[in-house]
């Protein structure tokens, strides 16, 4: 919940002026009231996604936004389950499964986002938590080519605290796993899954360079210059948000 016309304007015309790696796929993701003013300003080579949708075309839902509106604006990306949604405004596995499937559906492209809290991670229970969000996520998956898995540990966000590359590779190394056992070989070794967590321009490179780490899910960087460096930094693996 940031930003303005006039921040949001800034941060396009720094991403216009940059000098991008043309193999890394850019998102950006205002809040709603920004939706259709960014998409008519954004560069070419960027996309625009909204933070969150419901799970229904229509109806009796004051204050939600539906895929099919998404659409109606031109909007072809959409984040679900980010862990201010999960555990800010108590949604569910369930729930987020069940937008998962209608976002896809309706013909969206999906940023679904798993993660650990720090009271999880120090019960050792990391595995247990973003495996039972993975399969509530893979369960209404029909088309893994329009999903992207964002891990982004809840200890690491906003707090200045980020998982080593060390960490991060680890459950991401353990999600491809998960995703070969329980899914397919060819999603695992297909399927993007990008690291959100206290990212920026200083560890990102760091970051990037882990295997099975393929862009970011940037939070507060993504509204200073730095991320432009993030973007860069990701060019050896695919894709940053």
């Amino acid at each position: 919940m940031n930003g303005s016309k006039k921040d949001i304007q800034e941060i396009l015309q720094r991403l216009e002026s940059a000098k991008l790696d043309p193999e890394v796929d850019i998102v950006v993701a205002p809040p709603s009231v920004y939706l259709d003013f960014t998409n008519c300003k954004t560069p070419k080579n960027v996309c625009v996604a909204a933070q969150n949708c419901f799970k229904v075309p229509s109806g009796a839902f004051t204050g939600e936004i539906s895929p099919a509106m998404l659409k109606d604006l031109g909007i072809s990306w959409v984040i679900l389950g980010h862990s201010e949604r999960r555990h800010i405004f108590c949604e569910t596995d369930k729930l987020i499964g069940e937008k998962v499937a209608h976002a896809l559906s309706e013909g969206l492209q999906v940023i679904a986002c798993i993660g650990e809290k720090l009271e999880e991670r120090e019960a050792g229970k990391t595995e247990e938590v973003v495996y039972c969000q993975m399969k509530a996520i893979a369960n209404n998956v029909k088309d893994w080519s329009k999903v992207v898995i964002a891990y982004e540990p809840v200890w690491a966000i906003g707090t200045g605290k980020t998982a080593t590359p060390e960490q991060a590779q680890e459950v991401h190394c353990q999600l491809r796993e998960w995703l070969r056992e329980n899914v397919s070989q060819s999603v695992s070794d297909t399927v993007r899954i990008i690291y959100g967590g206290s990212v920026t321009g200083s560890n990102s490179k760091q970051l990037a360079a882990a295997q099975d780490i393929d862009g970011f899910l940037v939070g507060g960087a993504s509204l200073k210059p730095e991320f432009v460096d993030i973007i860069n930094a990701s060019s050896n693996n695919k894709d940053t948000c």
